[in-house]
Order: structure tokens, then C-alpha cells, then sequence
């Protein structure tokens, strides 16, 4: 049995081991689970990743989740070029920092800003309170702000001169928001030039395949609906605001 990969590249964790694993030619069998069918909460699934999230995956049988996790695997055994993951301490060191911050910071704002701005509105049929919606979009800001200044700064990448893992996992979370109208390259010319260095290193055909369902999640909903997805999801999104 060869490498089989369970992802939905709505999700960012799932384009970040999908780009670095055909930016990387490992041959893998490709296990589509729609997040918005809800096939992470079905039975086969589960036999795969009790967590019930993706990515995930399936090596013999050995299985493995949490997509940092799943990179560093598929570093390690299909010995990629050591830009990705670099045996200079100081190097990897810098990889991992950013490994560590992004969960809470980037992550958590980019994809909040996803959800308020898109899903919620059509879910609950309301639009997210103007002060919870300026919250998260001033959180956003700072972060974005914070990886230009503190983790990029006046590098090409943000381990130097070489796009390695860290590169991987950031732009896929800063792209989450694209996929709700809001471009937030724009005004930031530093980030925009690193996003085009990122895209122009991973190579452009395969960028834009990894992220052409998110810029195209304004039909989302619309899959939810027929999945009936919403009478999962409206009792969690009001526990938010309650």
C-alpha cells in the first residue's frame, strides 16, 4: 500500500501538505474528504483519524494527523532538499518559531476573518456584530503586521534566502481570506512581493490548483445547504454569540 493522503483543499493544513508534497514529486493517492458534506464525521473516516479533521494519513499502516506533523514526516523519509527543513540548528530553529506562533496567530485570525466575513452570515442569516467583526479584523491587522516586522522582515523568505516549510504553512493560512473577498495583500507590498517569491518557488500552475476552491468559496454555502450541513453548524455558530 503506498502513501494515501485524506485532504479537502478548503482547508489550509490540507493545502500545505498537498503543495509540499507535489512541490516535492512524492507520489501519493489523493482521498478527497469534503468538510462541507461533513465526511470527517463519518464512520470510515474515523478508522483513519479518530480526530475527525484533515488532513491526515495513511502510510502502510501507519496513520498519522495534524499537518505539521505530516510535514515533517514526509521530510524526513523522502529525505526532501534540506532548504524545506533545515539541518542548520539556527536555520531550523527559525522554521520551528514560526512552526510554534502560527497556530494561535495566524491561523486562528486569518480563518476567523473567513468565517465572519462568509460562512456565519450565511448560516445564521445574520451578519457578525460590527464590534466582534472590527475585533477580528484589528487582530488580523496586528498579525499580519507581526509577520512582516518580526518573522519576514527584509528577507526574501522568512528563513533567508530560501523558501523552506515555514513559507509553506503561511501562505496558505494567509490566503484563508481571500476566499471571502478581502485581499489582504493589498496595501501590504512587502507581504504581496513575498506571496509572488512563494508562489514563483512552489511554481505558479500548481499555486493556483491548490487554492482555486478557496477562491471560489462563495459557492460554499451553497454545498452546505445540500448537505444539510447548517442544522449541524447553526446551534455551534450561536454558542459563539451567546
Amino acid at each position: 500500500m503506498g502513501l494515501e493522503l485524506y485532504l479537502d483543499l478548503l482547508s489550509q493544513p490540507c493545502r500545505s501538505v498537498y503543495i509540499f508534497a507535489k512541490a516535492n514529486s512524492i507520489q501519493f493517492d489523493f482521498k478527497k474528504v469534503s468538510l462541507a458534506e461533513g465526511q470527517q464525521y463519518g464512520e470510515e473516516f474515523s478508522k483513519i483519524n479518530l480526530l475527525r479533521k484533515v488532513p491526515a494519513m495513511k502510510d502502510g499502516d501507519f496513520t498519522l494527523a495534524e499537518s505539521i506533523a505530516i510535514l515533517l514526516y514526509l521530510c524526513r523519509k523522502y529525505q526532501t532538499p534540506d532548504h524545506w527543513y533545515p539541518e542548520d540548528p539556527l536555520k531550523r530553529a527559525r522554521v520551528d518559531e514560526y512552526l510554534s506562533w502560527q497556530h494561535s496567530a495566524m491561523r486562528a485570525h486569518a480563518a476567523k476573518i473567513f468565517w465572519f466575513r462568509l460562512m456565519i452570515p450565511f448560516i445564521t442569516g445574520e451578519d457578525v456584530p460590527t464590534a466582534k467583526m472590527d475585533s477580528a479584523m484589528e487582530d488580523l491587522n496586528n498579525t499580519l503586521q507581526l509577520f512582516e516586522d518580526k518573522f519576514l522582515q527584509d528577507n526574501p523568505f522568512i528563513v533567508g534566502d530560501e523558501i523552506s516549510l515555514a513559507d509553506v504553512v503561511a501562505i496558505v493560512e494567509i490566503m484563508q481570506p481571500l476566499g471571502s473577498c478581502l485581499d489582504v495583500f493589498e496595501g501590504r507590498p512587502k507581504l504581496a512581493a513575498w506571496r509572488d517569491r512563494v508562489k514563483d518557488k512552489i511554481g505558479p500552475k500548481l499555486f493556483d490548483e491548490a487554492h482555486k476552491d478557496i477562491l471560489n468559496a462563495k459557492n460554499l454555502p451553497q454545498t452546505f445547504e445540500k448537505n444539510h450541513m447548517l442544522d449541524f453548524l447553526k446551534p455551534k455558530i450561536y454558542k459563539l454569540f451567546s
